[in-house]
């Protein structure tokens, strides 16, 4: 058996046993990924390490899961040393995994600040620029938040026509149609959520509501046009080529 200290507490240690081991046992909490009681430590991951104190009272960070336990070994799981080699740890998991969920939330739980999840915008300003410049409504604009420049949505401006999500590069802007309504959003903000119209025809949802009227309001007027007829792209090609063929029959 071993005596060691572990945040000023004493704990009986078995012979052979890791720093890690002994920290599970008595519910000392100490973030991992890759290891598994299962398996022999490796130490991969990083994120175990702890404070060993020395004799002489200087300080090393060192990784518990491959630390055996030795007599009068002092440790400390909080502290500068094992906040910069868990900041470090991190940084570096999340650079070769920077969509990972898991990471966040275990740096999170642990008070590693890892700056702003990525978002898949790459900040090309195309969804702005064919909002306000082609389609008109200027629904999307940049602003900076803690020194990170990010595409927001503008209040009640968005029309529900989805130019942006179809010309991302990236594909960072998603539309999402459910239940007869269209909802268009960046990361958790919603650039808008509009009511969709119906085909007069076949009666499926094909596009929203206030996108139709701003087309009605900004087409050009048209000397055939009698009346206004909310069809689906497919039913209108249908119903225009019918047009057509009863107007070459009718010719002959």
């Amino acid at each position: 058996m071993a005596r060691i200290t572990i945040d000023g507490k004493d704990y009986d240690a078995e012979e052979g046993q890791t720093v890690l081991q002994v920290m599970r046992r008595h519910g000392i909490a100490v973030p991992t990924l890759c290891f598994h009681p299962a398996l022999k430590p490796s130490g991969s991951c990083h994120l175990c390490a702890v404070e060993v104190v020395g004799k002489s009272g200087r300080s090393t960070a060192m990784l518990s899961c491959i630390m055996p336990v030795k007599e009068g070994l002092r440790i400390e799981t909080q502290g500068e040393v094992v906040h910069a080699a868990r900041t470090k740890a991190f940084r570096n998991l999340l650079q070769m995994a920077p969509q990972s969920r898991r990471i966040r939330d275990l740096a999170q739980q642990y008070g590693v600040d890892l700056g702003p999840p990525p978002d898949g915008c790459v900040r090309c300003r195309l969804c702005i620029r064919v909002c306000k410049e082609i389609i008109g409504a200027g629904a999307l604009r940049m602003e900076k938040r803690d020194g990170v420049h990010y595409v927001v949505p503008v209040e009640g401006a968005c029309i529900g026509c989805g130019t942006c999500a179809n010309l991302c590069p990236t594909s960072a802007i998603a539309v999402r149609d459910h239940e007869g309504i269209r909802t268009i959003f960046i990361r958790d903000d919603i650039i808008g959520m509009h009511a969709m119209e119906r085909c007069q025809a076949c009666g499926r949802p094909f596009a929203t509501r206030k996108f139709v009227e701003y087309a009605e309001q900004h087409a050009q007027p048209h000397p055939d046009l009698k009346e206004h007829h909310r069809y689906c792209p497919t039913c209108a090609k249908i119903l225009a080529d019918r047009v057509k063929l009863a107007l070459r029959q009718k010719q002959r």
